[in-house]
């Protein structure tokens, strides 16, 4: 039987990505009820996917008896009340990242899952990219050798505007940091393994707002490589959002991503096996296989899990994991000293 969904904060993202492009497609997932506060906008979605259940108020999703699993896509500082009602509710939880508003807040959140001995995930989609699974093959064969440094870049314009919770540190904890900040900082844990210790210098260098609007965050991996991240509200003139990694051996670089779309690009620069000899260093395009939609596959994870009964692939630990580096990364912003982060496991 497919997992049966109920989606809250059904407007926004949940509308234009995460349900047609997640769950509705998912082999193993049924879209079952959505929920918001605006009764005009999720009579809307309701209706744009076949007119299922709509509710304006979580509680009564979390009641409804169909829904098995609830995906929260609502802002930041309403993770850990949702989390709590729909754990209480029985329902396993898959949950936007970031996991919550700090540390104290995600520890709540897989302690009180557990006892409920429900599920909770932490959406961090870039883990499936098809683009990204490849690089991180790539880096896990060898083929580029020993990893030295690696960079992900996520920026764009983002000026004032009423009304946005990612701008409003009591709704959204902070700015790109937070955002998508969390993102590269988790994908480079993803590609290169558990980081040790970072630096981050963050300011609010352009836009009118009470958050950073940039943010460039360094980070020492326990492999010995080092890693940069660079995520910005301020740059007009923004770059294809790249991730880079030098090897002793080789370099790639991908194009077009990190973002919301499951496309892209990945090119290496590499020397032939057994050679040292840098003027045979060849440049191309790898190929990918890009009908692998992200955001399918994460919810089919999920479900995965569900039916068989095993930890999601990305938990709420790993949600925790990267609280605790978004945690550190304002903190040596704040102190303006390297921040040792706890291993993981």
């Amino acid at each position: 039987m497919p997992v049966g969904w109920g989606v809250v904060g059904a407007s926004g993202f949940a509308k234009y990505r995460a349900i047609p492009e997640g769950i509705l497609p998912a082999k193993n997932g049924k879209l079952i009820a959505v929920m918001n506060t605006n009764e005009e906008r999720v009579r809307a979605v309701s209706e744009t996917f076949g007119g299922v259940r709509y509710y304006l108020n979580s509680e009564e999703l979390y009641r409804d008896a169909e829904v098995e699993a609830v995906y929260i896509c609502t802002p930041h500082n309403s993770h850990l009340p949702e989390v709590m009602k729909a754990a209480e509710h029985g329902k396993h939880i898959f949950c936007e990242k970031p996991l919550a508003m700090n540390e104290k807040e995600a520890e709540k959140m897989v302690r009180t899952c557990r006892e409920h001995n429900v599920k909770l995930g932490t959406a961090l989609m870039l883990r499936f990219h098809p683009v990204h699974l490849k690089l991180k093959s790539m880096i896990d064969q060898g083929m580029l050798g020993e990893i030295v440094t690696a960079r992900v870049q996520f920026a764009w314009w983002y000026p004032p505007t009423e009304g946005a919770w990612r701008q409003d540190p009591k709704i959204g904890g902070g700015g790109p940091l937070m955002d998508v900040g969390s993102h590269a900082m988790d994908l480079l844990e993803f590609l290169l393994g558990p980081a040790t210790d970072l630096s981050c210098f963050a300011d609010t260098l352009v836009q009118d707002f009470l958050v950073e609007d940039t943010a460039v965050i360094t980070l020492k991996f326990e492999c010995g490589a080092v890693g940069v991240v660079d995520t910005h509200f301020c740059t007009p003139a923004t770059s294809s959002r790249p991730v880079e990694v030098f090897g002793s051996r080789g370099y790639a670089y991908t194009t077009g991503s990190v973002g919301q779309s499951s496309k892209g690009a990945l090119v290496a620069r590499k020397l032939p096996e057994g050679s040292e000899d840098l003027s045979q260093m060849t440049e191309a395009e790898v190929p990918l296989d890009l009908d692998q939609n992200m955001y399918q596959a994460e919810f089919e994870a999920f479900g995965e899990a569900i039916e068989s009964n095993t930890e999601p692939p990305v938990n709420g630990e790993v949600g925790l994991r990267n609280m605790k580096l978004i945690t550190a990364a304002y903190q040596s912003a704040r102190t303006g000293r390297i921040v040792s982060v706890e291993a993981k496991g």
